[in-house]
């Protein structure tokens, strides 16, 4: 490696989140019972890097032989997934305290395992995207189960560990096979040897396939969405806000990557597997929500099939398309951490109250926070104004724009049958009578400013989302730079 390929700019934010992580680390020891405060040492470390963006905007290129991607595509997930890791930390802090749970280790956790998100996300090397996603998913497997002394609690984490592990050995044999074809990991040789037609096509469309299914499974697309429902349901739950935003944004951050830059010279094969996935996934993600007994669940298929409406956009195969994937994994991170910000609050003491018939008269007793649950269910169901709504209209537009229109047509459906169990939390809150005071619900001051901020960025990337998909067409536009 020559030295002048070596720029620790252009890695500051990861760089910042570790360190952050050491110091927490250290710290904890010598906390005593003031280690509740230990979350805001994250919290600075998240803002921290935020800042770090700056100094490495100031360095594009291809850094570390190539490994490493520094373009506005990088900055734009560095920018969505620092902001979900801060608003993660933010919602657990109550949570932690009222679970009697270690704040430091969690933390660390997080700050860990968005590092790997990161590396993820600006990787050019596809053994760089694979230890990221070895990195996120460690941190994750752990955070799944941080109730430790809850059985439901370690089901989740060992579920999780066992079928990521098969997912991780899925792309790591299209990684080797890729490798086998082609002689290189690096994205730019991939493509390279593909257009040239050096590389050994069979084994590329077998590696493709495997790589495929490695990162659905990191999403949640169907049929590789299995594990999501029994994950969210016995993680913490700032955990599940966590995992249905951070590994979904970097997940797709790492398929638009490959699928468009070393795999791009044969899209018109595996866009209709994306088209197939994406419709599967959105059919079965909303169907099977309606009859799910808990809020946890329903958000958990909700999840599930809110994959299936950015695998759309990425089967239009357009530029548009790749900027509307972006846009909607920005606006669902922001509205589904609100969401889960006040289930947080809601659920009580070891997630006792997560039924759909736990909110029931909640705006009787807690007006506000059934009017924020509301925004954030309507945003996710694509209510106009609303986040959502921004995020679907730009998706089903560059499906139509792309010839696919019964795509767009299934995701419309799809849709339309969401309006039912995200209005029935609603009709529960304000139609029902309340079956209990609700006065032992508490959000604390942490969580209460991590709902207002997801809700005035739902509410403006509804109302105003020019600048939203501006930002999110510039970096889709750099999603290809070969350098």
């Amino acid at each position: 490696m020559n030295i002048a390929d070596v720029n620790l700019s252009s890695l500051l934010p990861a760089i910042v989140l570790v360190l952050a992580g050491a110091v927490l680390m250290v710290a904890d020891p010598f906390a005593g019972r003031n280690r509740g405060a230990l979350s805001w040492i994250g919290v600075a470390g998240v803002a921290a890097a935020g800042a770090a963006l700056g100094p490495m905007s100031a360095n594009p290129g291809a850094w570390y032989s190539g490994l490493w991607w520094v373009d506005d595509y990088t900055l734009f997930f560095h920018a969505v997934l620092l902001l979900i890791a801060g608003l993660t930390i933010l919602t657990s802090m109550e949570y932690l305290r009222r679970e009697s749970l270690p704040p430091s280790e969690f933390v660390v956790l997080v700050l860990f395992a968005t590092t790997g998100a990161l590396l993820m996300s600006g990787a050019g090397d596809l053994m760089l995207m694979f230890i990221g996603i070895e990195i996120l998913s460690m941190g994750t497997y752990v955070l799944a189960g941080y109730r430790r002394q809850k059985l439901r609690s370690n089901e989740s984490a060992l579920k999780y560990f066992l079928l990521g592990s098969f997912a991780s050995a899925f792309f790591l044999y299209g990684v080797a096979l890729v490798f086998g074809a082609t002689g290189s990991t690096h994205l730019r040789v991939i493509a390279e040897s593909v257009r040239n037609g050096t590389a050994s096509m069979d084994l590329v469309y077998v590696a493709s396939a495997l790589m495929i299914m490695g990162l659905g499974f990191k999403v949640a697309l169907a049929p590789f969405h299995v594990w999501a429902p029994d994950v969210y349901e016995g993680a913490p739950t700032p955990v599940t806000g966590f995992m249905s935003a951070a590994p979904k944004a970097a997940g797709f951050a790492v398929l638009i990557r490959v699928l468009f830059t070393a795999f791009a010279d044969f899209g018109d094969r595996w866009i209709w597997v994306l088209w197939a996935l994406a419709a599967l996934t959105m059919l079965i993600g909303n169907v099977v929500a309606l009859v799910q007994p808990g809020i946890t669940r329903m958000l958990a298929y909700s999840s599930i099939a809110h994959a299936g409406y950015v695998a759309v956009a990425l089967a239009s195969g357009t530029s548009a398309g790749r900027a509307a994937a972006l846009f909607y994994l920005l606006a669902y991170s922001v509205t589904n951490l609100g969401a889960f910000a006040i289930v947080a609050g809601v659920s009580r003491k070891g997630d006792a109250k997560v039924a759909l018939g736990d909110y029931r008269g909640l705006a009787w007793r807690r007006p506000g926070l059934a009017a924020m649950l509301s925004l954030f269910l309507l945003s996710l169901a694509g209510i106009p104004a609303t986040a959502g709504f921004a995020g679907k209209f730009f998706i089903f537009q560059a499906a139509v724009e792309s010839g696919l229109t019964g795509l767009a047509i299934i995701g419309v459906l799809t849709t339309v049958v969401s309006f039912y169990f995200y209005l029935y939390v609603i009709v529960e809150m304000y139609m029902r009578e309340p079956a209990e005071a609700f006065d032992d619900v508490s959000l604390g001051p942490a969580t209460t400013a991590v709902v207002l901020v997801t809700a005035f960025l739902t509410l403006y990337l509804g109302i105003l989302p020019s600048r939203g998909i501006g930002w999110a067409m510039d970096a889709a536009s750099n999603a290809l730079a070969m350098f």
